[in-house]
């Protein structure tokens, strides 16, 4: 039995060792989006040892039924077998099994969520995000572009707010909401964050890949383009509550930052200030 367990573990190992998050296959990717950020191997680690740990178990048990089934099948010559209340044995591998794989589950998770959540210490950009009923607003703070002067870009559920990075820079995200609890979520990103009324959450991450440049800001071509959602039901247009993420080189997210300043989107939507306010107290929320 020893032998067999090796054996399958050998084969799962060999049938995933050509997975890739960044792989065009889909069934590569193990069903992930392809990688976008700095963030995304902690993920995918846990992730393909999660499919790893499915298969494994999957192929004993299945293994094990097929054999009991030929082994201790019924000939026409047989007694039947003694009936049995319980096998020691057995009962403890299907307590203590189940309790090992969730302690390792949990173990991996902890240290990837470690991983993810820490943070830059001198991050190149920070982007204020207001979530609300039900639209988003991106406020681009300090860039020396337009002079030190906060710009932003918003957008309604009829037409989706446009969120431009810089590739291969470092971006702080603070989380902000003034009406209920939302949730930033980039899937390319492998990660998403809560913004909850009252307190500011924040992440740091750094896209790896382009999706365009300066002259596709804006483009209607899924190629373009990432599709931001949230991902915490806040209401009647929840599924609306869309964004795209285009992904510039440096220059170009410069430019964009001078087109909004030209535009005259200078200073932070009001939306950005309620949400510093716990609706109904009148009081600031703590910020962590």
């Amino acid at each position: 039995m020893g032998r067999l367990k090796l054996a399958v573990i050998a084969l799962v190992a060999v049938a995933l060792s050509g997975c890739s998050p960044v792989d065009d296959s889909d069934i590569k990717r193990l069903a992930l989006p392809v990688a976008g950020s700095d963030r995304t191997d902690e993920v995918w680690n846990v992730w393909l040892g999660a499919w790893i740990a499915c298969l494994v178990v999957f192929l004993l048990v299945f293994g094990l039924m097929v054999w009991c089934m030929v082994r201790y099948r019924r000939r026409s010559d047989d007694e039947v077998p003694a009936q049995v209340r319980y096998n020691l044995p057995i009962e403890a591998l299907y307590t203590f099994a189940p309790v090992i794989i969730v302690a390792v589950f949990f173990f991996h998770t902890v240290t990837a969520q470690n991983a993810i959540l820490e943070d830059v210490d001198h991050p190149d950009h920070t982007i204020e995000v207001v979530g609300s009923k039900w639209q988003w607003a991106f406020n681009y703070l300090d860039e020396e572009s337009t002079g030190g002067e906060d710009v932003y870009a918003f957008g309604t559920p009829d037409h989706p707010a446009e969120l431009v990075l810089p590739v291969d820079e470092s971006i702080r995200f603070e989380l902000k909401s003034p009406d209920v609890i939302h949730s930033f979520w980039i899937p390319e990103f492998y990660f998403k964050m809560d913004v909850v009324p009252g307190k500011v959450n924040h992440f740091d991450v750094t896209p790896t890949e382009t999706t365009t440049d300066y002259d596709g800001i804006g483009s209607d071509d899924p190629q373009d383009y990432y599709v931001g959602r949230c991902a915490e039901l806040c209401g009647l247009y929840h599924s609306r509550m869309i964004f795209r993420v285009y992904v510039v080189s440096p220059e170009d997210y410069q430019a964009y930052l001078t087109s909004l300043q030209d535009k005259g989107q200078i200073g932070r939507p009001d939306g950005a200030a309620e949400a510093d306010t716990i609706a109904g107290l009148d009081t600031e929320g703590a910020e962590h």
